[in-house]
């Protein structure tokens, strides 16, 4: 199946502070909270802050999330959804996913995050999650998917699928994706799924 190729969404402005310590971060953060066109992540002394990131990064992130969602309601998987809460590690580690979910109970601790990424900043946003130990870290960046599972040794490895959802393969979600329309989008996915499902 060919992919139709989404435009890379550009409008994200991003900087990157150095030696600025978890006090330091806190305090901007609070006078931040109210404005939801920035977006504020740390690690290991490292401030990023990026905005805003424009409607093509949320078309995407919806998207991805509804596709996912689908899937697992078809396929009579319990799931709940999470959506972009900060994860943080007190001292070390502050991130925001865009999207995130447990899979068979709800949890303190998602077992999926999503990412998308527009403009790489020089914090490696996967060092973010690893000390809550979230299982997966999916990242959708210039029309490709790329999945790291957490390894028993503590480290993220990618891999072709989820570990969730081995029957999913990430390049049919990137055709749903870069679909015009969004709702003939989902529905086309579920229709491809059940026929999956009844084979």
């Amino acid at each position: 199946m060919s992919i139709p190729v989404l435009e890379q969404p550009t409008e994200e402005k991003l900087v990157t502070v150095r030696g600025i310590s978890w006090e330091q971060f806190k305090i901007i953060e609070a006078q931040l909270e109210s404005n939801r066109e920035v977006r504020l992540t740390y690690l290991a002394g490292v401030m990023e802050i990026m905005s805003p990131v424009g409607d093509k990064h949320e078309y995407v992130k919806t998207t991805l999330g509804y596709l996912l969602e689908a899937y697992m309601k078809e396929l009579g998987i319990r799931f709940y959804g999470r959506g972009g809460f900060t994860i943080e590690e007190p001292g070390y580690a502050s991130g925001t996913p865009d999207e995130s979910y447990c899979i068979g109970s709800n949890k303190e601790t998602p077992d999926i995050v999503i990412e998308i990424i527009v403009t790489s900043g020089t914090i490696n946003r996967k060092e973010l999650y690893k000390p809550k130990k979230v299982p997966e870290v999916w990242f959708w960046k210039s029309n490709s998917i790329k999945i790291f599972r957490l390894t028993e040794q503590g480290e993220y490895c990618e891999v072709d699928r989820s570990g969730f959802f081995s029957d999913l393969d990430p390049t049919l979600l990137l055709h749903y994706i870069a679909m015009p329309d969004q709702y003939d989008a989902v529905q086309e996915f579920i229709q491809v799924v059940r026929n999956e499902l009844n084979r």
